[in-house]
C-alpha cells in the first residue's frame, strides 16, 4: 500500500483511543484527590483520641475512619455537581464538567452518590452505635450547601459547617464519647475550609453576578472577601493553638502550627485583588500543604508523646 492511501486511512492502521469508563469520569467528577483536604484533620482527632485512650493506633477504626470521610465527601462532590451542572454549563470555567459535557450522565453519577453514602453509613455503623445514629445529621449540611448559593450570600459557612463535623466524628468514631477538644479542632477546619473557599470563589464573580449565583465576592466584591478569608485565617490559627493547649500539644505540633502560619501568610501573599493569577497555587497547593503538614508535625508530636501502633 502506499504511502498516501495509508495516511489517509489512519484509524485503520492503529487502535482508536478508549473511551473513559464510567467510574474514571465520576472519580474526575468528585475530584477524589482532594480529599487531602480534610482527611488529615480526621486522621489528627481519631490519633489523638486513641493516644488518649490506650496510646496505640486502632488501624480497623482508622480504615473505617478513613472510608467514612471519602465517603461521605464524595457523596457530596456528586450532589454538589448533579445540583449544580445547570450553573456550571453557563460558567466558562466549570462548563468542562463531565455532567455538562456529557461524558457521565446524571443517572451515573446519583448511582454513585448513594454508593458513597452506603460506604459512609456503613462504615459508620461499624464503628459504634453513636456514629451511625449521628451519621444522617451530617448527610444534611451536604446537600444543603449546593442550594446555599440560591439563597444565602454566605454560602461558604454552609461549607464550613459541613467540612467541622469531619474531626469531630473522627473522635466519636474512636471514643463513642463527645469531646470539646474535637469541637475546637472542628471548628478551626470549618474556618479554614470556609476561608479558602472564599478565595476560590473570587474568580466565578462575573458570571455569578450574570446568573444570580450569591457569594461573598459576588456581593460584597472580591477584596471584602480577600479581607474575610484572611480573618477567616486568623482564627483558624487562633483555633488550633487553642487545640494544641487544650490537648497538651508538644514541640512538634507547634513547630507544624508555625509552618502552617506561615503557608497562610504566603497564601495570602499572591491573591490580590488586582492579581488573581496564582489563585490555583492557593487553594489547591498551599492548602493541600497545610492539611497534610499539621498532620505529619502532629504524628510526630502524639509518637513522642507515646503513641504506638
Amino acid at each position: 500500500m502506499s504511502a498516501s492511501a495509508e495516511s489517509a486511512t489512519p484509524d485503520l492502521f492503529r487502535p482508536e483511543p478508549r473511551p473513559d469508563g464510567k467510574v474514571r469520569a465520576f472519580l474526575r467528577l468528585v475530584m477524589i484527590e482532594h480529599s487531602v483536604f480534610a482527611l488529615p484533620f480526621a486522621y489528627i482527632a481519631a490519633l489523638t483520641a486513641m493516644y488518649r485512650d490506650d496510646a496505640t493506633v486502632h488501624w480497623a477504626q482508622l480504615l473505617l475512619v478513613t472510608l467514612a470521610m471519602v465517603g461521605l465527601r464524595t457523596f457530596a462532590m456528586a450532589c454538589n455537581r448533579i445540583i449544580d451542572r445547570e450553573i456550571d454549563a453557563r460558567n466558562p470555567r466549570t462548563a468542562t464538567r463531565e455532567l455538562v459535557t456529557g461524558a457521565l450522565s446524571v443517572r451515573t453519577a446519583w448511582t454513585g452518590a448513594l454508593a458513597a453514602v452506603v460506604v459512609f453509613l456503613g462504615a459508620a455503623a461499624l464503628l459504634n452505635p453513636l456514629c451511625l445514629a449521628l451519621a444522617p445529621i451530617a448527610v444534611v449540611p451536604m446537600v444543603v450547601y449546593p442550594y446555599g448559593k440560591r439563597f444565602t450570600n454566605f454560602p461558604h459557612a454552609i461549607l464550613g459547617l459541613a467540612q467541622a463535623m469531619g474531626p469531630v466524628g473522627a473522635w466519636l468514631a474512636v471514643t463513642g464519647s463527645w469531646s470539646w477538644d474535637a469541637v475546637i479542632l472542628g471548628l478551626a477546619v470549618g474556618v479554614w475550609i470556609g476561608g479558602f473557599d472564599l478565595i476560590f470563589a473570587c474568580q466565578d464573580v462575573a458570571a455569578d453576578r450574570a446568573h444570580g449565583v450569591r457569594s461573598v465576592p459576588a456581593r460584597f466584591g472580591i477584596p471584602a472577601a480577600l479581607y474575610g478569608s484572611r480573618a477567616c485565617h486568623v482564627v483558624t490559627s487562633g483555633l488550633l493553638i487553642w487545640y494544641g493547649a487544650a490537648t497538651g500539644a508538644g514541640a512538634w505540633w507547634w513547630v507544624g502550627l508555625a509552618v502552617v502560619i506561615g503557608a497562610f501568610l504566603y497564601e495570602h501573599s499572591i491573591v490580590t485583588p488586582h492579581d488573581l493569577s496564582r489563585l490555583n497555587r492557593a487553594f489547591f497547593t498551599v492548602n493541600g500543604v497545610i492539611g497534610i503538614t499539621l498532620f505529619v508535625f502532629a504524628l510526630c508530636d502524639l509518637i513522642a508523646r507515646g503513641l504506638g501502633g
